[in-house]
């Protein structure tokens, strides 16, 4: 599949925009899932503990490969408690301690594993340079990693952390107007497991705030676009996930949802609706990458964009019953 260009290219530095990659699998430990990245990319282990691990040192940058529960690692914060020094006997018990959780941690990783996910988290690398990165894909099918579509059981994603072009607030917006009015186009291409679409992981918008951003009026300033995103959407489950990007973007904004441990603030979008198919030759990045372009087409086509959201607001303000019969309609084709 050719790799397909978005309208803007560089960011605002006048830099190719970057993309991070993240995706779940099973049948791959972490350790033989960093050996595959290693091998492939040219890096270094670091194995940070049992079920966390790092290569570095690649043309890209780090790697993180981990089990994707956070009990099968060692608490950051118990390891960096300083112990009293007004003994040895405190500074031994405080040694005895660590020693221990390190390695009850190590072995609910253990016990876990082929349970819960391997998740293999790859360093921001230019959107041109996808085709390269997408060669893992193929080394995980060929070591027995398992996608989405191996089994029922399975609700694995893939991630892409798309490097904004532009931080000013009417791009930011046209990017987010047309993926409301793609998002059923998205999920009808990508066909999201049910299993996904079960879980909350990649829930969509509420039709509320849908009609308050696509209508024309709607015209904010950086702040209130913030407010109102956190008014409706005050969870991290949302498929196209503002979050890291607003907290980059105002780093001192009292909502404590901003500020937990599991938003990394970043200048991008978070694109998590993707399945993992990892089972199907030909899949990665690239395609999902192409399937997000025309997102951002559609963003920068200022007339054509402004068409389709006057359109969904008259679409939606028709008469109940008749759109209950289109929907009928639509689902009768299917």
């Amino acid at each position: 599949m050719t790799l397909q260009a978005p309208p803007n290219r560089l960011n605002s530095d006048g830099k190719v925009r970057r993309v991070g990659i993240e995706i779940e699998f099973a049948g791959l430990p972490p350790h033989d899932t960093a050996l595959v990245v290693r091998d492939l990319f040219k890096g270094e282990l670091n194995v940070v503990s049992p079920h966390r691990l790092l290569v570095e040192g690649t043309r890209w940058g780090v790697f993180g490969i981990e089990l994707d529960t956070q009990y099968a690692h060692p608490d950051q914060a118990l390891l960096e408690e300083q112990a009293n020094q007004d003994s040895e006997w405190e500074r031994h018990r405080h040694q005895r301690r660590l020693e221990f959780h390190q390695k009850t941690r190590e072995f609910i990783g253990d016990m876990v594993t082929g349970l819960v996910p391997t998740e293999l988290i790859c360093p921001p690398v230019p959107w041109n340079e996808l085709e390269e990165l997408d060669t893992i894909f193929q080394a995980l099918r060929d070591q027995g990693a398992k996608g989405t579509d191996a089994s029922l059981l399975y609700g694995f994603g893939l991630h892409l952390n798309l490097e904004v072009a532009r931080l000013d607030v009417d791009y930011l917006l046209a990017v987010l107007r047309a993926y409301l009015l793609l998002a059923h186009w998205l999920r009808d291409e990508i066909k999201v497991d049910i299993t996904r679409e079960v879980l909350p992981h990649a829930n969509p918008f509420p039709k509320e705030y849908a009609l308050k951003v696509l209508d024309r009026r709607y015209q904010p300033d950086l702040a209130a676009f913030i407010n109102d995103y956190l008014h409706y959407n005050a969870t991290r489950n949302r498929e196209f996930d503002l979050l890291p990007l607003f907290a980059y973007l105002c780093p001192e904004h009292p909502h404590a949802l901003l500020h937990t441990k599991l938003i990394k603030p970043r200048p991008a979008f978070h694109y998590r609706l993707p399945n993992a198919q990892l089972s199907q030759p030909g899949w990665g990045a690239v395609v999902e990458w192409n399937r997000w372009v025309e997102v951002e087409q559609l963003a920068a086509d200022t007339q054509l964009l402004q068409t389709r959201c006057d359109e969904y607001i008259a679409k939606q303000n028709r008469p109940f019953m008749m759109r209950l019969k289109d929907k009928l309609t639509t689902w009768m084709r299917r």
